[in-house]
């Protein structure tokens, strides 16, 4: 039976009872060398050694063959078992002054768990026959190397995985790319031609000159100097035609979709020692690539896959080097993940923003599925993979529109897209009917006590309002004063149960809608302004989007998804509306399109419904500020897309009017 080497003193005293100090030396000898090497005591480790075996390999050869091999393979857990030896063994141990034992080795390494048995031999020294060494051979650091060799570890980089659209069509690939190098001795006209590839790759010739300083570079030697991608096809062709320069295929990132994409995607880019640092010790080493945004660093642990190992001995035989695997642990690549979002549908509705600074968000209303997340204006991720340029870097930071900003994560003041809203909250609480209207008189109204706080729309009414008046119409005086008859606390309270202050079940980071900066309404001014989109109140487009859904979904609110394979259909918020208020609901949302504010997106041959919102951003009642525009529209019809739109600063192209148009030509072209 065979123990761990901890135990093996412990029962050796109790088998052999009456066994002599003597005749166990050599398993003492033994106990306390593999207690050295164990703790990795190469040096203590040597000293056990016989004169014969330390003539032939020195001190340092000896520790710093087992330190660099150990370190390499970040060698852990060593653990050593042998067979007991009986008395009898013992006594034939010590007349024959030697003693060869098998020794089982295991140890776990970056390659997994490496096991071999190799005999151990121990000799009487030979000024001191009460003592015992050890007669050692490399084949004790692994047996492939009793007869000469060298240990060789290879690496695998894993494949990072692929972001696909619903379709399947690439959202961010690996591709081909060329790493640009120079060979020092076929350059004709060194400076002039440093200066050429600096300008062309966008490095300065000072940094080329210190890559072709470094100590390890002979004039024949390939210097890599940086990766670019495929598709500079411009500058690759020129690279060619410059006698120093290289260009060796290699695997990039690449985003088909840019800049449309770019906020939702993210990129990668090489890590940095505060990146790694967040990580256990060996999970990434220096040369890697990490997500550094988007869905590049949400999924990073999916995408990034496992680098393979294999640790094998060459050895030189017969001209040829034979390879002994020791231990091999397979590559795993990446995941790859496939999404909800639709690339045409992401494209098409960023162009349709025309560079404005603006978001947007499509939902299926029914399946939960995120078709689109646009933020504009954008950036091109690749920029970043492959280094941007300090030109580029200003001229995106210096950039009043922000493009580095995600917008669809953002909130905004909704305006007037919240009414329907709005107008569902008093449906289910009972404070709104269909057909009960209110006498409105005028273009303003407050009440005593709001110390000559107003609330304006933007037409008299000739007659009673209701639900569907106010909604074709815009109408912030109805829904100011239904709001205040609810009741801050029930109107606040419907505005909960529609996702206000809470984190939304989505896996990207979206910053939760707000009823207030405090979470409550806190007066009757303030519920009457946050009733059509103003006060403090603030929305995402796809939270906006998604309080749409229960309009077509009889009453209920669908849990947004992003991934394929998640379930679809799924309920987020239950029974925010009867499902006849939903269905009236509906009729009152075309009409706005058709007879209200909204007539900019009336298209006879593609009917849409929605509503319009304007919110106007300004530090008082009396001042003027700017307006960002909304609309929310799906197809009348179909009824199998949501677009929530919101363009910032829009009053100079027609505000809400602007984004409903963009919406109705994002519809179209989804078609």
């Amino acid at each position: 039976m065979k123990k761990l080497v901890g135990l093996i003193t412990f029962f050796l005293f109790v088998i052999l009872g009456g066994c002599s100090q003597y005749n166990t030396a050599p398993i003492d000898q033994l106990n306390t060398y593999l207690e050295h090497w164990e703790k990795e005591e190469f040096t203590e480790m040597y000293e056990q050694l016989t004169e014969d075996t330390q003539e032939a390999y020195k001190l340092e050869d000896f520790s710093e063959r087992y330190q660099k091999i150990y370190n390499d393979l970040s060698v852990k857990d060593l653990k050593f078992s042998y067979l007991e030896q009986t008395n009898d063994e013992l006594k034939a141990i010590h007349k024959n002054k030697e003693a060869t034992i098998p020794l089982d080795i295991e140890m776990n390494t970056i390659a997994g768990i490496i096991q071999f048995t190799e005999d151990i031999t121990l000799t009487v020294d030979e000024e001191d026959d009460a003592k015992w060494r050890i007669d050692w051979h490399p084949g004790l650091i692994f047996p492939a190397l009793k007869d000469g060799g060298k240990v060789q570890i290879k690496q695998v980089e894993p494949k990072r995985g692929d972001i696909l659209d619903r379709n399947k069509m690439p959202l961010a690939i690996n591709d081909t790319a060329f790493e640009v190098g120079v060979v020092p001795d076929d350059f004709k006209d060194k400076k002039a031609e440093i200066d050429q590839i600096a300008s062309l790759i966008h490095m300065s010739s000072d940094s080329i000159e210190e890559k072709l300083n470094e100590t390890w570079v002979q004039d024949d030697f390939f210097v890599p100097l940086k990766n670019i991608p495929n598709n500079s096809k411009s500058t690759i062709s020129q690279l060619k035609n410059i006698p120093g320069v290289h260009l060796n295929e290699t695997t990039g990132r690449t985003y088909p979709a840019a800049q449309a994409a770019a906020h939702l995607t993210g990129y990668v880019g090489p890590i940095t020692n505060e990146e790694m640092e967040k990580y256990p010790n060996g999970t990434y080493k220096e040369s890697d690539i990490i997500g550094k945004r988007g869905l590049e660093l949400l999924y990073e642990d999916v995408l990034r896959g496992e680098a393979g190992v294999k640790v094998s001995v060459l050895q030189d035989k017969d001209g040829y080097q034979e390879e002994t695997v020791i231990a091999e642990t397979p590559v795993k690549n990446g995941e790859t993940i496939q999404l909800t979002i639709d690339i045409n549908a992401q494209e098409q509705i960023f162009e349709s923003l025309e560079g404005n600074a603006g978001s947007a968000a499509a939902v299926h209303p029914g399946t939960g599925e995120v078709l689109a997340l646009v933020s504009s204006p954008s950036y091109d991720p690749i920029q970043f993979v492959y280094g941007i340029t300090q030109a580029n870097w200003d001229e995106l930071n210096d950039d009043p529109n922000k493009p580095f900003v995600n917008r669809f994560a953002a909130t905004y003041a909704p305006g007037s897209v919240i009414k329907p809203v709005t107008g569902a909250i008093g449906l289910k609480n009972g404070t709104i009917k269909h057909g009960d209207g209110l006498t409105i008189n005028g273009l303003t109204w407050g009440k005593e006590g709001w110390g000559g706080n107003k609330v304006t729309r933007v037409s008299t009414s000739s007659g009673p309002v209701d639900l569907r008046d106010a909604l074709i119409r815009s109408d912030n005086i109805y829904f100011a004063m239904k709001a205040v008859e609810m009741g801050n606390k029930k109107y606040a309270d419907g505005l909960t149960e529609f996702g206000f202050g809470e984190k939304m079940p989505f896996p990207l980071g979206i910053s939760s809608s707000q009823i207030s900066n405090s979470g409550t309404l806190d007066d009757e001014i303030q519920t009457a302004n946050t009733s059509y989109g103003q006060a403090e109140v603030e929305v995402s487009t796809l939270h906006m989007a998604l309080t749409y859904t229960p309009f077509l979904n009889k009453g209920n609110m669908v849990k947004p998804i992003l991934l394929k394979d998640d379930k679809k259909g799924e309920i987020w918020k239950k029974d925010l509306l009867s499902k006849d208020d939903a269905k009236e609901m509906q009729t009152y949302l075309r009409e706005v399109v058709t007879k209200g504010t909204a007539k900019t997106a009336n298209d006879s041959k593609f009917p849409i419904s929605g509503k319009t919102g304007t919110a106007e951003l300004k530090l008082s009642q009396d001042s003027v500020g700017h307006e960002n525009g909304w609309f929310v529209g799906y197809p009348t019809e179909e009824k199998d897309v949501i677009i929530a739109m919101i363009v910032e600063k829009a009053e100079g192209i027609g505000s809400s009017g602007y984004a409903a148009q963009k919406v109705l030509e994002s519809l179209k072209m989804m078609k």
